[in-house]
């Protein structure tokens, strides 16, 4: 579980983006909304321990991460995969995208790149592995990240606004692995009402940096589209 308490984070001179956070995150699939600008990527952040809170703290597994020794930390980061809006790739090939993470973490060339053929079928971009990543468009690009950051078979998935540039026949593919994922703790920032009703288990709603709400997706969302 990872938990956030009393968390505040300032960019700059306490002008506060997050405002007293207090939440849990457990195994399932939580969903993030609110409307932009109400603190909803930075709370992402915040919660995958990109960004240290200003005050407040993050728990994992009931241990406070940022009082952790810096090798500490890199252990459970090893365990946390946070995926950009706008997929952020590295130069070469592909298939040395999708590894990469396996490569830090001491797999084997061969051990790594059999698990980068087989999330490559499953999403359906085997015919992308040889490409240069520089040349892939913004969907392909999407689709490149996504499968780097599942290929670990992290233990914690950040995900923010993971459906945006993709066809719907890839955004039911990707749906349809997040929705296995239920031993896993997934957190997703989106504006995509089907996608939360499809596979949210828990909604949390933000605005001004606050938490306004958080439930059932089905009440928050009726409440929301009766609105």
């Amino acid at each position: 579980m990872i938990e956030l308490r009393n968390v505040w984070f300032s960019y700059v001179d306490n002008r506060y983006v997050l405002k007293d956070i207090n939440i849990s995150f457990e195994r399932g699939v939580t969903v993030i909304m609110g409307p932009n600008g109400s603190g909803k990527t930075t709370l992402l952040k915040v919660a995958s321990c990109i960004y240290r809170p200003t005050k407040g703290e993050v728990i994992i597994d009931n241990t406070p991460y940022w009082r952790l020794s810096e090798q500490r930390r890199l252990e459970y980061r090893r365990k946390i995969v946070y995926l950009h809006e706008k997929p952020i790739l590295l130069k070469g090939r592909v298939e040395e995208n999708i590894a990469y993470g396996l490569t830090i973490r001491g797999y084997d060339k061969r051990e790594a790149s059999k698990k980068v053929h087989e999330i490559a079928r499953y999403l359906n971009i085997v015919n992308l592995l040889n490409k240069r990543a520089s040349d892939l468009s913004i969907g392909e690009k999407q689709l490149v990240a996504l499968a780097r950051a599942l290929v670990i078979d992290p233990e914690y998935l950040f995900l923010d606004e993971p459906l945006s540039h993709l066809h719907m026949s890839k955004r039911e593919r990707i749906i349809e692995l997040i929705r296995s994922m239920k031993n896993k703790i997934v957190v997703i920032v989106t504006h995509d009402i089907f996608l939360t009703l499809t596979i949210a288990n828990k909604v949390v709603v933000l605005d001004e940096g606050r938490i306004i709400q958080i439930g059932n997706p089905q009440h928050i969302l009726k409440k929301k589209i009766i609105k």
